[in-house]
This record gives structure tokens, sequence and C-alpha cells, in this order.
């Protein structure tokens, strides 16, 4: 079988080198793919940008694709499933009307209440003064968020009435461009974030391994927001019980839902999750894809063939598929940044030692990099996802920070704090 990634990051990068593990997949097409990618065995890139959906699926038919997985969430806001489904190709990913559920937090919280799934109280508003006034009758802390898409940067914790309204305002004047003519302002939950990635066909519904992410910039959870710095897996906040309750109040109410709506769901559902004091789970967020860099922590764990998995829910065939079986372990994700992110950074920096940084238990995977003229040169804010796995966390973290000594580009930024809350010993890398 050919499978088709549309994507560049970590998280595509970690999917190609995962399927291409098993003997049934003959090649990985990544569309348009990265420096990593590039470098796979039984992988090219296809310079096409993630919106030509002519172009991919013209692709797909005469090369006899038998398996397309969306990766970002823009493309599937964008209705690229439905435009691949309408020519009969199998699609790993949700359509426009269920990619509402990370294109739009309103929409996604009118759904949760609906479905009385748990979450922060909340209201919405397209209206600056109106919002201002809102925060000012509930108090801070409190939550503003840019209703659409904002690369996981529309996000402000603000714990002033004055960051609230430079956030709100921020919002409403354009930062994050129609992405913000909407604002969704929630109660802050406190407790711990976790990540619940599960995959579905619409009708059947299978969690993966829990995940925990490092969203702030700075070690210690300070700073803004970024797409993630690092992550982890299993999350052992999240306890076999804790698990059956996500299930049964979160994941399978989410699919009723979405399915009395008469949404045809097959990808992954991740649920952004607080576990309460009181070990309550609540709803932060619905995601419509793979996370990153969880899925770069996730995926070294599986042992159930990938594109058998994906494919079964694409068809509609989850509720036969075997139990998805787990290697024994732990692992853990360190992102390597451009100094500078998640605000403006340089690109086009060489980046040499890669080699070196990967073992049997390490693997690098690319997410701002490309392949100019054989040489490796970065191309985004996120530059690389050092994974490792061992026995137990505290041998995967310092394989994994062991792996980011040996690599280098000018100015490199990394958290040195990944995995702090499930340590036993101190981190040699500090």
């Amino acid at each position: 079988m050919r499978v088709l990634i549309v994507g560049n990051g970590g998280r595509e990068h970690a999917l190609a080198w995962k399927l291409l593990q098993s003997p049934q997949v003959q090649q990985i097409i990544c569309v348009p793919g990265n420096g990593g990618t590039a470098a796979l065995e039984r992988c090219r890139n296809l310079p096409l940008n993630v919106d030509d959906f002519e172009g991919i699926a013209r692709f797909a038919f005469v090369n006899n694709v038998g398996l397309i997985v969306v990766g970002p969430e823009v493309p599937l806001a964008m209705g690229i499933t439905d435009y691949l489904q309408a020519k009969e190709l199998n699609v790993f990913g949700p359509t426009r009307e269920g990619a509402q559920i990370e294109s739009s937090k309103a929409w996604a919280k009118a759904l949760m209440e609906d479905a009385e799934i748990p979450t922060a109280k909340a209201a919405v508003f397209a209206d600056e003064a109106a919002a201002k006034a809102y925060v000012r009758s509930e108090g801070v802390p409190i939550v503003i968020k840019a209703d659409g898409l904002a690369a996981g940067k529309g996000v402000t914790v603000a714990e002033t009435v004055e960051s609230a309204d430079s956030a709100i305002a921020a919002c409403f004047q354009g930062q994050f461009g129609s992405a913000g003519s909407q604002v969704v302002i929630e109660e802050c939950l406190s407790g711990q974030e976790v990540s619940i990635l599960a995959v579905t066909d619409g009708l059947t519904i299978r969690p993966l391994l829990p995940a925990q992410d490092h969203k702030r910039i700075g070690e210690g959870d300070t700073g803004e927001n970024t797409g993630g710095m690092g992550a982890y897996a299993p999350a052992p906040v999240v306890t076999p019980q804790l698990m059956e309750q996500i299930q049964n109040h979160v994941l399978e109410p989410a699919i009723a839902a979405l399915r009395s709506r008469n949404i045809d769901y097959r990808g992954v559902l991740y649920a952004g999750l607080m576990v309460t004091p009181a070990g309550e789970p609540k709803v932060i967020e619905f995601n419509c894809r793979f996370g990153d860099p969880e899925t770069q922590a996730i995926l070294p764990l599986l042992d159930t063939p990938l594109e058998k998995l994906l494919l079964a829910c694409a068809t509609q065939t989850l509720e036969s598929f075997p139990a998805i079986e787990w290697k024994a372990g732990a692992s853990a994700c360190v992102v390597v940044a451009a100094e500078g992110y998640p605000g403006n950074y340089p690109k086009k920096l060489e980046i040499t030692g890669i080699d070196q940084a990967e073992t049997d238990e390490v693997v690098v995977f690319h997410a701002g990099t490309q392949l100019r003229n054989q040489k490796l040169i970065t191309d985004g804010g996120r530059v690389l996802g050092v994974t490792a796995i061992g026995e137990t966390f505290d041998q995967a973290i310092e394989r994994a920070y062991a792996a980011v000594q040996s690599i280098h580009f000018e100015s490199m930024y990394y958290r040195r704090d990944i995995g702090h809350r499930v340590r036993t010993v101190g981190s040699s890398s500090n």
C-alpha cells in the first residue's frame, strides 16, 4: 500500500516513520514534507501545497494511493477530506463540518454543553466592550481565546484585568486575523493538563496512550504559549479508572453528539483535558488532528501496525479491529526551537549532529527543516523533536537530553525541564 501524508511538521515525520515500519507499506508520499521525510527510505516529498486538493487527488489516483492521512488542522478546516472523499479516496481526517470542533471554539463549546461533557464555564463575544465588561463581572484569573485557528497561539491565561483587556484587544484588532473575530472567555481551571488522542471511525472511538505536553516557552511552565515544547507518554496522572471516566463522559458523548448532527467523523479526536485537584477530567479544548509533539512521544510506543489502525478508521471498520497494543516503558520528546520562537526567529541555519544523536532508542523527528543542496537547514520555529524511549521516564528523558547535546545550529533553544512532573532524579542536562 502507498500512503500519502499531508503536512510538513514533526507530527508528519513521526507518522511517516511509524508507517514505514510496516512491510505492508510500500511507499510514503509527504505533501510537502520536510528535511526529515526527504531522508527516509521508501519516502518521497511531493512539492504541492496542503491546500492543492486537486493536485493531491490527481497524484493519489495516478499512483494508486490506498490511504491519505491529513496532519494539520488548516486543510481539514478548509474541507480537504470532503474533496478527497468525493473522489472515492480513503482519508483519515474529519470533514470540514467535523473539523469545526477545533476551528471554532464557540461551536465546540456548544457541542460540549449539548452533550453534557464536563468543561469550563464560558461565554462567547463578538464585541470588544462586552467582552471586557464580562471579565470585570467574573474577575481574574480568566482565560481569553480567539475563536478560530491561531496556530496554538490564540490563548491567554490572564492573571490581571489589564492582561485580559490586552488579550481581548489583540483578538478584535486583528492579531490573529479572522480567528479573533469572536472571543471565547472561560473560567480558569486548575490541575494537570493531559492530552488524550483517540482514533475514531465515527461510530467507535479508541484512545491512544495519554500524554502530557509542555505548552509554555519557558522552564517552570512560564512565558508565552507555543505549539508545544516537549511531551511524554504514557502520562501517569491518567489512571485506568480515569481513562474509563474519560471514555464514558468525554469521548463517547462527543462522537454521539457529532453523529446527532449528521457528521461522519473519521480521524483523531484529541481532547485537551484538565484533571482537577478532585480528579475530575474537564475538557479545555478539542482538536481534530494528531497532537504535536504528543504524536512524537506516543508513536514510538505503538506496537499495532499504524496503517491498519488508520485504515480501519477511514473505512469505518474500527469496531471489529483488535485491541491496540503498546510497548512497555516510557517515551519523552524534547523540542529544539529557533531562538525567538514563538515570535520572530531566523531561518536557513545549518543543522549538524543528527546522525550522532540517533541510536536504537533515540529518533530525531524533523519539524521546521529543509534539505537544500545536501545540507539540512532550519525552516521553522520548532525545528526538531528529539524523542527517546526507555524502561522508565528518567531513562527516556536522560537519553533525549543526551541526544540533544549532539545537535547544533546557531542559537538553538530548548527547555531543560521536560518531564519535570514524572522525574524521580535530578536531570544532568541542567
